[in-house]
């Protein structure tokens, strides 16, 4: 290779890099996401804007492996008893919406004069959703592993199956129906089988051996190649097998899903797949012919626009019909209202086949690439179209309040807390503002009363004025510290035991004056910490000495804290000298506060949790 050559090669593979740099985080600080970005950036260093690159389609075909990679990450989280789980809403709504979608879209086809062929093919390539960019949306608003964004998942996988008998009924509409063509596609269908039977195989028989043997050999980078070649070389074989190569992915991650070695398999496909995704991203932006567009920006914008309305409307009606509720069909309508990756395979296809003319096979793909460029725009205007999700409200209905206890806040830590109390057969009157854990605690035996311990009218409703004590275990620091000032304002006389979140906190608890607080995670890391020595071998009394020594330790700092004003420590704080056999006084004298203070703020932190 010359050196000119190689120069031209690093000036692409910077500008690919940089145009990603610079782009994605600017959409992100948009609120537009990072695939709008990727999408802008491809088409600013595309054929038709700085022309760094003329070719898109070499890479689009190399950019691909990142949606099987993103695909394989996925099947590792999918268990066969979870897939077959889901076999309802894979082979249930996903058939019933990519049929009624596309016998939609085909009409729409007919109704615009193509011929039925042409609208029928054009109409499914664009039932294809993204499975790359709705998978991408899911995963940064964190949907991935909700009901409602595996019901979307099982219809990205039931529309990858779908492009197999799509690929088929595209070479039965472009042969003559030769005997030899249809000698030729009952072999397609037996090697498909042949090629799945074998990774099924493979997976089941081979692959936990294989990833036994190398973990023995203890070589980090032979791991990660094995990975790899097992993705990428299921990939090949469902694509011998005229397959999606996605689906080959996806396939092998189900079968290692189960393995011991899932995590580290996900770990080293992870870096490849994000540098891979975000490049297929870049491709397809790349790849939008805007002569074309210019040619015939009113039809393709009129496609554009028809496409994903009707489709949409499809998505919502049949989400609807199969009972979601009106913002999930609503979500789902914007997720899947595009066309995707497996429509440029499929209009390819269909223009080998002599069904589509290049200009017609081109105004498609166009068609396509914009209806996915405006996916994250859709998705975005949801924000506007359905109201915020509201917290569900119960009645407050306080009848048989007025414990000896007032609890506020029963999460976690007030769970634990109440069960002290209920064993001596203390009265607990406890309240939330969270409808469903207070349902959830109903399952269980508690009786918790829904309520917002910051107003009044709700604490003098909960019979504070008869109770003796008011345990304040709320999680927010902002919450608890509104609910101290309205108690010592309005009921200065009863004890106040509250939770606190950190040193800091505590500090400022202490200058206000409640009759005890408790740092959330302070016993259970002494406890912990305990633990820890105690499996290593450490003698019981030496654990117990150091335990008593770092609490002394820790106790004497604070009251020295609080005696000098320092309430900025936000962090639990312990010493990192070794253990002293004397423990330090409790009561610290003023002379040495000082110094008390200055080992505390010099003092190794982790932050609180």
């Amino acid at each position: 290779m010359s050196v000119d050559t190689q120069g031209t090669d690093l000036v692409q593979l910077v500008a690919l890099l940089g145009a990603a740099v610079i782009a994605v985080p600017i959409s992100k600080r948009l609120g537009l996401g990072t695939v709008l970005g990727y999408l802008a950036a491809g088409l600013v260093i595309g054929p038709y804007g700085l022309r760094l690159f003329t070719d898109p389609q070499a890479i689009l075909h190399v950019a691909e492996l990142g949606v099987v990679l993103f695909l394989f990450i996925i099947g590792l989280e999918m268990r066969p008893s979870r897939l077959w789980s889901l076999r309802g809403e894979i082979f249930g709504l996903g058939l019933a919406q990519v049929i009624a979608c596309g016998a939609l879209l085909t009409g729409l086809g007919i109704a615009a004069g193509f011929a039925p062929a042409v609208a029928f093919i054009a109409g499914m390539g664009f039932v294809l959703s993204s499975t790359a960019i709705v998978m991408q949306i899911l995963e940064e608003r964190g949907d991935t592993a909700t009901p409602a964004g595996q019901r979307v998942i099982s219809i990205l996988l039931l529309e990858d199956l779908a492009i197999v008998p799509l690929l088929a009924i595209v070479a039965l509409l472009g042969s003559h129906g030769s005997t030899g063509e249809e000698h030729s596609r009952w072999l397609s269908i037996l090697i498909a089988i042949g090629s799945l039977a074998a990774l099924i195989a493979a997976g089941r028989w081979l692959l936990n051996p294989m990833f036994r043997i190398l973990a023995n050999v203890q070589a980090r980078e032979v791991m990660t190649a094995a990975a790899l070649l097992v993705v990428l070389g299921a990939a090949l074989a469902m694509q011998v097998g005229g397959l999606s190569m996605a689906m080959g992915a996806f396939l092998a991650g189900v079968l290692l899903s189960e393995s011991s070695f899932r995590h580290q398999l996900e770990a080293d496909i992870e870096p490849f797949r994000g540098i891979l995704l975000g490049l297929f991203f870049l491709s397809v932006g790349m790849s939008l012919d805007l002569g074309v567009i210019a040619r015939h920006w009113q039809t393709i914008l009129l496609a554009v626009i028809a496409y994903m309305a009707l489709k949409s409307l499809g998505i919502y009606v049949v989400a609807r019909l199969l009972k979601a509720d009106h913002a999930e069909a609503m979500t789902r309508a914007a997720l899947l209202a595009q066309g995707g990756e497996f429509a440029f395979v499929l209009y390819a296809a269909a223009a080998g086949a002599g069904i589509f003319t290049g200009e017609v096979n081109a105004m498609l793909t166009a068609t396509i690439i914009l209806s996915m460029a405006l996916t994250p725009l859709v998705v975005l205007s949801l924000k506007w179209l359905l109201p915020p999700p509201t917290p569900e409200q119960l009645d407050e209905d306080f009848d048989g309040a007025g414990g000896r206890v007032l609890m506020i806040g029963f999460g976690r830590f007030g769970q634990i807390s109440a069960q002290f109390l209920l064993a001596e057969g203390v009265d607990v009157t406890a309240i939330d503002s969270d409808a469903e854990m207070i349902r959830a605690a109903s399952r269980f035996g508690f009786k918790v009363y829904f309520g917002d311990g910051t107003r009044l009218d709700v604490l003098r409703a909960a019979g504070i004025e008869r109770s003796q004590i008011v345990a304040i275990c709320t999680d927010k620091q902002e919450v608890t510290d509104k609910i101290v000032e309205l108690i010592q304002s309005e009921f200065p006389f009863v004890q106040l035991y509250v939770r606190s979140y950190d040193r800091g906190h505590t500090l400022r608890l202490l200058k206000k004056g409640v009759n005890y607080q408790m740092r959330e995670t302070l016993e259970s890391a002494f406890t912990f910490g305990a633990a820890a020595l105690e499996g290593l071998g450490v003698a019981p009394e030496r654990i117990a000495d150091i335990a008593e020594n770092l609490r002394t330790r820790d106790a004497a700092r604070l009251a020295a804290q609080q005696a000098g004003g320092l309430l900025s420590a936000g962090r639990d704080m312990f010493v990192t000298k070794p253990f002293k056999p004397e423990p330090e006084p409790l009561t610290v004298p003023k002379r040495e506060s000082r110094a008390l203070n200055k080992e505390a703020e010099s003092a190794t932190a982790e932050p609180a949790d």
